[in-house]
């Protein structure tokens, strides 16, 4: 099973490489970007033999505990067969 986990920063903490991102690309011509948020994306292969259940509760906390900062940061994450 795969585990796609997106780690951004929490909306409500600023954003200075989204905004320079954003000024950049509005510099390049692309004006209506309106804003960019940046973030991680990590990918994991996990052992065939956990159940989907316990591949989410792995995930899950990988993503709390170790891939995070919980005071400024945010997870999704997404599993595939």
């Amino acid at each position: 099973m795969k585990a796609d986990i997106y780690v951004s920063l929490k909306k409500t903490v600023l954003d200075p490489q989204g905004e320079t991102i954003r000024a950049a690309l509005q510099g390049l011509g692309f004006g209506d970007v309106e804003a960019v948020r940046q973030g991680k994306h990590f990918q994991l292969l996990l052992a065939s033999h956990l159940t989907r259940e316990q591949a989410r509760e792995h995930v899950e906390r990988i993503a709390r505990e170790v891939l995070t900062n919980p005071v400024i940061e945010e997870f999704s994450y997404r599993l595939d067969e």
